[in-house]
C-alpha cells in the first residue's frame, strides 16, 4: 500500500492493512510536524511530492526492504500540502514473523525515503520560510 495525499492520515489503517495471523509484530513510525528546527519556531510544514515518481521511488523501497529482511507486508503513507503543528506527515508500517526484521526495515525504509523520494518540505517559521534539505534557500520576512 502506497499513499500520497493531502488527507490526514490514520496510522491504525496503515496497521490494518499489513497486519495478519502469521504476523508477530506490527511496527507503525509517525513522523509528526514538531513546532521547532534549528532554534526557531515553526509554524507549519508545506509537503509536495513529484509523482508518479514518488510512487515509483516508495516502490523500489518496499521492494529493497522485503529483500533484506524476513518481512511479510509494508504499508507507506505520506502527506502533501499544509501540515501543521501535530499533525502526522509521514505513517510507515511493517508487519514480519519477529519484531527485529519489522523495526530494523522501518527504520531503513524511513532513512531512505528522506534520501530518494523526491518529497520536499517546506518550513514556515516566524519571520521566514525555508525548503528543507537545501542550502541557501532561507528566506526571511521583514
Amino acid at each position: 500500500m502506497i499513499l500520497i495525499t493531502d488527507q490526514p492520515l490514520d496510522p491504525k489503517t496503515l496497521a490494518d492493512a499489513v497486519r495478519a495471523d502469521s504476523d508477530g509484530a506490527v511496527v507503525t513510525f509517525e513522523g509528526v510536524t514538531r513546532n521547532h528546527n534549528d532554534g526557531r519556531r515553526v509554524e507549519y510544514l508545506e509537503y509536495e511530492a513529484y509523482r508518479p515518481m514518488a510512487d515509483d521511488k516508495l516502490q523500489e523501497l518496499i521492494d529493497e526492504i522485503k529483500e533484506r529482511w524476513e518481512i511479510d507486508a509494508v504499508a507507506v503513507a505520506h502527506r502533501v500540502g499544509r501540515v501543521d503543528i501535530g499533525e502526522t506527515s509521514l505513517v510507515i508500517a511493517v508487519s514480519a514473523a519477529h519484531r527485529r526484521p519489522a523495526f530494523e526495515a522501518a527504520l531503513h525504509l524511513v532513512d531512505r525515503l528522506k534520501e530518494v523520494v523526491p518529497i520536499w518540505k517546506k518550513e514556515f517559521f516566524e519571520g521566514g520560510e525555508v525548503w528543507i534539505g537545501d542550502p541557501g534557500s532561507e528566506r526571511t520576512t521583514a
